[in-house]
């Protein structure tokens, strides 16, 4: 199963990163940056629904998804048409991405950066902010509802605002539970990859009006963002739909027509 082999993966990841930076040092830099995240007030905007525009070069179900993969440049040109926030993928196994990239972007945009990976140690949650994330990206359904609320926790100490992700009434209840104020729901299905819009549909209900309320994954038209904005979506996060594109400021602007 996909999911398992990344956790493996993201485990032996972990253990040579500690290696290359030991934690205590890790920390000691990390407790040294002062933060304070535009990322959930950028999300939040009302009266429109905000994207957040993601990099991501491949993934696991579709190999190599954008060859000519320049970070700088998609980050810069989501900025140019409208997006409130920017995703960055840094699996390197099975996404390509690497922590670097959000280094690199530090500083030459102006949105929000949220760290997209699979967060199961501490470890990474500091190094999330040495490498400049504004934001961090918690799964509910790989963390146990201990680790969550301590992740979170944690996150926020740092400075860092936190999306929660959910799939299921479970995952919704577990992010509820740890206090999070930005829910995103995936409509992909992280056991077998298939996306279906329609879990947006079922879970939102169970959401309050009170948190900040995000749809990912099966996003592709004008349609489906104003279908989810009837929903009472505030933000949603898309990926594929415009890495797949050749003009990727016109993908944005044909799918938000801001």
């Amino acid at each position: 199963m996909i999911l398992s082999k990344i956790l493996n993966e993201k485990r032996k990841q972990i253990e040579r990163s500690r290696v290359a930076l030991p934690e205590q040092k890790l920390k000691e830099l990390a407790q040294k940056i002062y933060l304070k995240s535009s990322f959930k007030r950028n999300v939040a905007r009302p009266h429109h629904i905000n994207l957040i525009g993601e990099l991501k070069k491949a993934s696991p179900s579709k190999g190599i998804i954008r060859g000519d993969f320049n970070p700088l440049k998609i980050a810069l040109t989501y900025q140019a048409n409208g997006a409130s926030a920017l995703s960055v993928l840094t699996d390197e196994r099975f996404f390509e991405g690497n922590l670097k990239i959000l280094k690199s972007l530090k500083g030459k945009v102006t949105l929000p950066l949220l760290r997209k990976d699979f967060i199961i140690d501490e470890y990474q949650i500091y190094e999330s902010l040495y490498y400049g994330a504004d934001a961090i990206l918690l799964i509910a359904h790989i963390l146990t509802a201990e680790e969550l609320a301590h992740f979170y926790r944690l996150s926020k100490e740092l400075g860092m605002d936190v999306l929660v992700e959910v799939q299921n009434e479970e995952d919704v209840d577990k992010a509820l539970k740890s206090g999070a104020s930005i829910i995103g729901i995936n409509n992909r299905d992280l056991t077998t990859f298939r996306v279906d819009l329609a879990t947006t549909q079922r879970l939102i209900r169970l959401i309050p009006e009170s948190k900040v309320r995000v749809s990912e994954s099966g996003i592709k038209t004008y349609e489906d963002v104003m279908f989810l904005k009837s929903l009472g979506i505030n933000a949603v996060l898309i990926g594929e739909t415009f890495m797949e594109a050749d003009d990727i400021g016109a993908k944005v602007r044909d799918v938000m027509r801001y």
